[in-house]
């Protein structure tokens, strides 16, 4: 059994958050980044620690409003999980050797070590997302999704509508359809537990904002490419062939860029780093080693 995360403590805005923290092996330092959903926790990080903490300290912690424990009311936006990075990156883990971000968290990640260089180390990008579910399935933003991020603060419409889009069934629905490659890899214990977190308390503030691309760490697609062009550090993107249309083609445009490094994965959607760790740990040691 996995030992239990540890607390890290962040006071922001006078508000204090108890976020979960895992610290596991020894060497040069790996900062793991879950990725930004409303059934994401560090824990999906797990197996990779568990492969390599042979060789690095590998350190995964949960975002604000997200994650394992208790959420407090708050109107999340982008600005909040920057200065979060920020502060991860100034007083958790000090100039790790790299850092590994999932989905949204890779956006997020991009957009730090463009505004600091260094400061994260080399980049590595497990199927790297920065547009919500919303404005990928209409393809654009629109009034719709400010309307879902305000109605997530409602005390009885905002339960309601969270309810409707995070029952088991369309937690199932969407695993199949964008996460996991097998169909039955989410059912069971592992069900119970991503249900978990999808009932933890105040969950649903944060979580309806990324589900409406309010939590979007860029506005546009040109945005997103702009800030890895002008990345300096190393960038290694590794994402699998059956990711969503929608997001692969993300994926592939990022890929493009002549100072980004590519390992595409025969198998694997947006969760492939704990679908299928050995094979992303095996694509990404090469990457770390040098």
């Amino acid at each position: 059994m996995p030992p239990l995360p540890d607390t890290f403590v962040w006071i922001d805005q006078a508000q204090r958050l108890d976020l979960s923290i895992e610290r596991r092996g020894q060497g040069p330092t790996l900062l793991m980044l879950p990725a930004l959903s409303s059934i994401s926790t560090l824990g999906e990080m797990q197996p990779l620690q568990d492969r390599l903490s042979d060789r690095f300290q590998t350190v995964a912690l949960d975002w604000p409003g997200f994650g394992t424990r208790p959420r407090p009311k708050r109107i999340w936006d982008r600005k909040a999980l920057q200065t979060y990075l920020d502060v991860v990156l100034d007083t958790v883990v000090e100039r790790p050797l790299a850092t590994l971000a999932a989905g949204h968290a890779a956006g997020y990640l991009l957009d730090a070590a463009m505004r600091r260089p260094g400061l994260a180390g080399r980049l590595v990008l497990l199927a790297p997302t920065w547009r919500g579910p919303l404005p990928t399935m209409m393809g654009r933003r629109s009034r719709l999704g400010e309307r879902v991020g305000r109605a997530a603060d409602v005390p009885l419409l905002g339960s309601l509508l969270y309810r409707l889009n995070l029952n088991p069934p369309m937690v199932r629905l969407m695993a199949r359809q964008h996460v996991y490659t097998d169909p039955t890899w989410l059912s069971g214990d592992r069900l119970a537990a991503k249900m978990r977190v999808v009932n933890q308390t105040g969950a649903r503030h944060a979580s309806l904002r990324f589900v409406a691309g309010l939590l979007d760490p860029f506005d546009d697609h040109e945005a997103f490419l702009t800030a890895a062009t002008l990345v300096r550090d190393p960038i290694l993107v590794v994402y699998g062939d059956q990711a969503p249309s929608k997001s692969k083609a993300e994926m592939a445009a990022l890929s493009a860029l002549p100072h980004v490094e590519t390992i595409v994965l025969r198998k694997g959607k947006l969760a492939l780093h704990e679908e299928w760790p050995d094979e992303v740990a095996a694509a990404i040691r090469p990457f770390l080693s040098r």
